[in-house]
C-alpha cells in the first residue's frame, strides 16, 4: 500500500499538453506528482474528493512585472489565487537586475517600484533575494536591455556605443551563466526607441552561446506593427535565438481588423525560425502615461499621477475638461502618471487569443494602485469568458496555453504537464463556474471556482484565502532553450471550433 502526503481522488485531468481529459486519481508525494491512475486502497496525509472539478497544471504567467514584488510581498495573492504558480519577470526590457540606478529609475522601469526597489548591481543578487524571500510561487526572470541601458549610457535618447554595447553584453553573460532566461526590449518606450536595430542584435548576440531566448515589446505596436515584427524576426536570425513578441496588438483605432496580417507574419516567420508570441485576455493595455497614445479616439483611464494623485480614476478626457486644456496638455500636467488604453478591438483580441502560437500573460503591474484587472484576473478570464462563454477554444487548448506550451518554450523543465515524476504545480478548479471578477474600477479582487492550489507539492491556495505556506522556488534557465522550443503544429480541435 502506497502513503502519499496528497491525494486527490476521481478529478477530471486536464494534463497541459492538449490532450483530451480524462478522470483518474493523482497522488503527490516529496512535491513531486507520484501517481497518475488508480489509487485503489492508498491512503494520504491528506486526501481530496475530485469529482466534478478539473484539475490542471499551475498556470505559468509568462508576462508579468513582478520583479521586485515576489521580494516584497512574497505571498503573491494576486497570482496564487488565480491559478498562477510560476511567473516570468524581466519582460519589456525593464527589469529589477542587473540594474545600478544613478537617480530615480526612469520610465517605465519605474513600473516595477520606487528607486529603493532596485538594490540588486548583479544578476546573481537578484536571484538570492528571490531565493531568501521564499515566495508563494516559482520565479524565472529575464534580463532588460532598457535596464542594461540604464547601467551604461548617460542618457537614454540615443543609440550605445560600441564601448557601451561591449559593457552590456558583459553584463548580459555574467546575468546568463547565473541563470536568467535571456533578453527582453521594450523599443517602444523612449528610454530604448533611440537604440537602433544593429545595438539590439549585438546584445542579442551574446544568447547564442548559451540558447537563451529573446522577448521583446516591439518598437510600435500601431501602424508601424508589421515593420516592427519583422525587426524582431531579424534580432532573431542574428542572434540563433528563439523570439516572443510580447503582448501581441493591434494597438490604435487605424490598426483594428488588422490581425490576420500579424498572424501572417507570425506564421510565415514561425516556418524558417522559433517564434511565438503572448496575449492578455483584454481589449484594454496599461502602462505610464505616454504622450505619443494620447488620442481622443479612445478612452483613457488615469491609474495614478505623482503630481496630481487626486486625479486618478478618471478618464483624460474628463480631467482635460475640468482644467480647460487640450488633452495633451492634461496629459503632460499629469506626468509621470500611469494609464489603462481602451485601444483595442475585442476581434482582434481572439484572434490573436486563440492562434495555436499564442501564449498567456497577465501583463499585470502590481505597483499600479488601480491595476489593470489582468493583474488578478488574466487566466480565470480565458477560461470562463473566452473558454467557457465565448467558446473560443476547448479547455484542453485554453490549459495548453497556459501551462505546456509555456513550460516547453522556456524550457521550464517538469513543469506545466501533468506527469509521473513532474514537479507538483496543480491548481484545481470548478471548470462551470471559474470566473474572473475583477474591473477596471475595482480591479482589486480574486477569482471564483479555484478549489486550490499547489506549489511544488505544498497546498498554497484553499477556501479562497493563501495557507500562509510559501514554497516556490527561482526557476535558473538550465540548458539551451532552443532544444525544447515547439515546433509550430496548428491545433485542429481550433480550426473545427472557428467554423
Amino acid at each position: 500500500m502506497h502513503t502519499y502526503d496528497t491525494l486527490i481522488r476521481s478529478v477530471t485531468i486536464v494534463d497541459g499538453s492538449g490532450a483530451a481529459a480524462y478522470v483518474a486519481d493523482v497522488g503527490i508525494r516529496q512535491q513531486r506528482i507520484a501517481l497518475l491512475g488508480d489509487a485503489g486502497v492508498a491512503t494520504a496525509e491528506h486526501t481530496i474528493d475530485g469529482q466534478g472539478l478539473t484539475l490542471a497544471p499551475g498556470f505559468i504567467d509568462v508576462h508579468t512585472h513582478d520583479d521586485t514584488m515576489v521580494i516584497r510581498q512574497p505571498q503573491m495573492l494576486p497570482k496564487l489565487s488565480q491559478g498562477v504558480t510560476t511567473v516570468i519577470v524581466g519582460n519589456c526590457g525593464i527589469s529589477a537586475s542587473p540594474v545600478s540606478l544613478q537617480g530615480e529609475p526612469p520610465d517605465p522601469m519605474n513600473l516595477l517600484g520606487p528607486k529603493d526597489a532596485f538594490r540588486y548591481p548583479r544578476f546573481a543578487d537578484y536571484r538570492a533575494a528571490v531565493e531568501q524571500a521564499e515566495p508563494a510561487v516559482n520565479v524565472a526572470a529575464l534580463v532588460g536591455h532598457t535596464a542594461l541601458r540604464s547601467n551604461h549610457l548617460d542618457r537614454l535618447d540615443r543609440t550605445a556605443t560600441p564601448t557601451e554595447i561591449s559593457a552590456m553584453r558583459a553584463q548580459l553573460a555574467d546575468s546568463l551563466r547565473h541563470g536568467a532566461l535571456g533578453l527582453s526590449s521594450g523599443l517602444a518606450y523612449a528610454s530604448a526607441f533611440s537604440a537602433d536595430s544593429s545595438e539590439v542584435e549585438q546584445l542579442a548576440a551574446e544568447l547564442n552561446s548559451c540558447g537563451g531566448i529573446y522577448t521583446t515589446h516591439l518598437r510600435s505596436e500601431f501602424e508601424p506593427v508589421l515593420e516592427a515584427m519583422d525587426e524582431a524576426w531579424r534580432v532573431g536570425r542574428h542572434a540563433n535565438s528563439p523570439v516572443i513578441v510580447s503582448h501581441m496588438k493591434c494597438a490604435g483605432k487605424g490598426n483594428w481588423g488588422r490581425s490576420p496580417q500579424l498572424l501572417a507574419s507570425l506564421e510565415q516567420a514561425a516556418s524558417r525560425q522559433q517564434v511565438g508570441c503572448d496575449c492578455y485576455p483584454y481589449s484594454a493595455s496599461s502602462s505610464t502615461l505616454d504622450l505619443k497614445q494620447v488620442t481622443a479616439d479612445f478612452e483613457i483611464f488615469i491609474t495614478w499621477s505623482t503630481p496630481h494623485p487626486e486625479m486618478a480614476g478618471q478618464t483624460l478626457q474628463a480631467i482635460a475638461e475640468q482644467w480647460q486644456l487640450p488633452l495633451l496638455d492634461a496629459a503632460r500636467k499629469l506626468q509621470p502618471a500611469g494609464a489603462v488604453y481602451h485601444g483595442m478591438e475585442p476581434a482582434d483580441v481572439e484572434n490573436i487569443l486563440r492562434h495555436p502560437l499564442t501564449m498567456v500573460g497577465s501583463d499585470g503591474l502590481p505597483e499600479d494602485p488601480l491595476p489593470h484587472p489582468r493583474l488578478w484576473g488574466a487566466f480565470p478570464r480565458v477560461l470562463g469568458y473566452y473558454c467557457r462563454e465565448r467558446q473560443l477554444f476547448s479547455l484542453e487548448t485554453a490549459v495548453h496555453k497556459m501551462t505546456g506550451l509555456s513550460a516547453s518554450r522556456f524550457a521550464l523543465d517538469e513543469r506545466g504537464l501533468i506527469r509521473p515524476g513532474y514537479w507538483a504545480d496543480l491548481v484545481l478548479f470548478d471548470a462551470a463556474t471559474i470566473q474572473d471578477t475583477a474591473t477596471f474600477h475595482a480591479p482589486i479582487q480574486a477569482a471564483t471556482g479555484i478549489s486550490a492550489v499547489w506549489v511544488n507539492g505544498v497546498l498554497s491556495w484553499q477556501d479562497k484565502a493563501a495557507t500562509g505556506v510559501r514554497a516556490g522556488r527561482f526557476l535558473p534557465r538550465t540548458r539551451d532553450i532552443r532544444c525544447s522550443f515547439p515546433a509550430f503544429t496548428p491545433l485542429t480541435s481550433d480550426k473545427e471550433t472557428r467554423s
